[in-house]
């Protein structure tokens, strides 16, 4: 049977963009924390959006297998540190039903989390983009199949330290002359201005009015690597175009501090006056020492909101998924209750833990593909 994927289209209201460091070392520390720690997720996860609630999640009203004695048996979650919270979170809700069931839930990154899931070793993958045509050829080789589901909405924030007050919009053209790969070596901001000038006579205002000058300030940039998701769907949303208008790679400039984790992120940017960077939505919001960059597209100066976000004015969004193995599904006796409580109840939960819930159209066609696997 050959992989069965949802495909969202435009009447869906989504803008789905498809497109690996960490290794296997902190798996066997995990699970052997597990028996202690799945029953309770208390929110200590540095994967955790600092604006995420706090209250307790309401018990499911029923257990979700057929004898109605609780379901049984140990899953194993692997992918983006963005859609980490939202697995966490359902896994806890349903394991308060359910006191036979335990989880691993991890955020290693979504092509980590690909590459796991791909060799066989994960039950359901974490993805904050879509499966890349990549990753789908290294899932057929092992003969890994599986479904795609849509679960949440996020918007990637550009970030800087809440005392940069030079600062207050920027445009993918801004955007692609301070972090793209022809500004390696920029250590100042106004090293930019020549390139961004360059690019404003080449390309116009197409993506966005420039904001220079820049400040003559230090430019310290902290953001995902290439291992993540959030990675990905940065670079190909902000940078896409402008690559192929000018025939270079869509990548970012390397000369930076990356990091897997969206929260180290976050406390660099907050350490330095002139900082730079990007991460998902939830993690942004609410952060100490930390401004959100107004972003231009093409259309004017927009912030990021879940509103703006949901109603796909701000430009730099994206769809989340969970991708559960087939195989899995018909191994694991788990995998099947876990994933039909989290395409009903479960995503309702996105939005307790700083995401952007799905429309009710979107979760009935997630519902939907998750039925017709």
């Amino acid at each position: 049977m050959p992989p069965i994927k949802y495909s969202p289209t435009p009447e869906d209201g989504l803008n789905v963009n498809p497109k690996w460091w960490r290794s296997l070392l902190g798996v066997g520390m995990v699970l052997t924390l597990v028996l202690a720690a799945c029953q309770s997720n208390t929110g200590t996860d540095e994967s955790v959006p600092p604006n995420a609630t706090t209250e307790e999640t309401p018990e499911p009203d029923a257990t979700t297998d057929e004898g109605g004695t609780g379901v049984e048996g140990e899953i194993f979650v692997s992918g983006s540190s963005t859609v980490e919270p939202i697995t966490n979170e359902v896994a806890r809700a349903f394991a308060a039903a359910n006191s036979g069931f335990q989880y691993t839930v991890e955020g290693p990154g979504t092509g980590d989390g690909f590459a796991l899931f791909c060799n066989g070793e994960t039950d359901i993958s974490d993805a904050s983009r879509a499966i890349s045509e990549e990753e789908i050829a290294a899932c057929a080789d092992n003969g890994v199949e599986y479904v795609e589901l849509l679960v949440a909405y996020d918007g990637l924030s550009v970030i800087t330290s809440a005392e940069n007050a030079e600062v207050s919009c920027l445009s993918f053209l801004d955007l692609y002359a301070l972090l793209g790969p022809e500004s390696e070596g920029f250590d100042n901001w106004s090293d930019a201005i020549d390139l961004a000038a360059e690019l404003e006579s080449e390309l116009g205002d197409e993506f966005g009015a420039l904001n220079a000058p820049y400040p003559d300030a230090e430019l310290v940039i902290t953001a995902p690597g290439e291992e993540s998701g959030t990675y990905d769907s940065f670079v190909e949303i902000v940078f896409g175009d402008i690559a192929e208008a000018r025939g270079t790679e869509e990548v970012a400039r390397i000369d930076y501090q990356s990091s897997p984790n969206d929260n180290t992120i976050l406390e660099n940017i907050a350490g330095s006056p002139s900082s730079l960077g990007w991460v998902g939505l939830a993690f942004a919001a609410g952060a100490e020492g930390v401004a959100s960059i107004e972003i231009d597209g093409g259309d004017g100066c927009v912030a990021p909101s879940e509103a703006t976000v949901a109603d796909e004015s701000y430009p730099i969004s994206r769809p989340l998924f969970i991708y559960p193995s087939l195989a899995a599904v018909e191994a694991n006796p788990a995998v099947a209750p876990f994933v039909d409580y989290y395409v009903s109840e479960g995503l309702a939960l996105a939005g307790e833990v700083g995401y952007v819930p799905l429309t009710e159209e979107q979760a009935q066609a997630t519902a939907d593909a998750w039925e017709g696997r």
